[in-house]
């Protein structure tokens, strides 16, 4: 994903704790860092409360290491009447090299909710 002001960005280490015995990041860790970016970019599009409807196609194409720093890239690629739909992707980075290799892609649809829990209309003034 290219820069852009619409672009949420979080980054994490990979800890240990993060990965399986031969040090590669386990997919949960990943699927919550890209989950959190995905809420974040898609709440400040919306600006309304919102619920995971769900987590759509996951790739992993090449593997985060331990000690890795993982950069996590949130953009809304669609916003219907009370649905977005954000893109994600991970991309892991040798702190000593500055390599940088594209891990993980994922897709997430959110749907802005009442207090009641109901959908409700994103407002297409806030959803540019």
């Amino acid at each position: 994903m290219a820069d852009s002001p619409d672009i949420t960005r979080i980054a994490e280490i990979v800890f240990p704790g993060h990965t399986n015995h031969d040090g590669i990041l386990h997919g949960g860790p990943a699927l919550s860092w890209l989950a959190k970016a995905a809420l974040v970019a898609a709440s400040r599009r919306a600006r309304r409360a919102l619920v995971m409807a769900s987590s759509e196609k996951l790739d992993f194409v090449a593997p985060a290491r331990s000690g890795d720093i993982a950069e996590i890239s949130a953009r809304v690629e669609r916003v219907g009447r009370s649905s977005l739909t954000v893109a994600t992707e991970l991309h892991a980075e040798s702190p000593l090299s500055g390599e940088r290799r594209l891990c993980t892609r994922a897709g997430f649809v959110f749907v802005a909710v009442d207090t009641a829990g109901r959908s409700t209309p994103i407002d297409s003034a806030v959803a540019r």
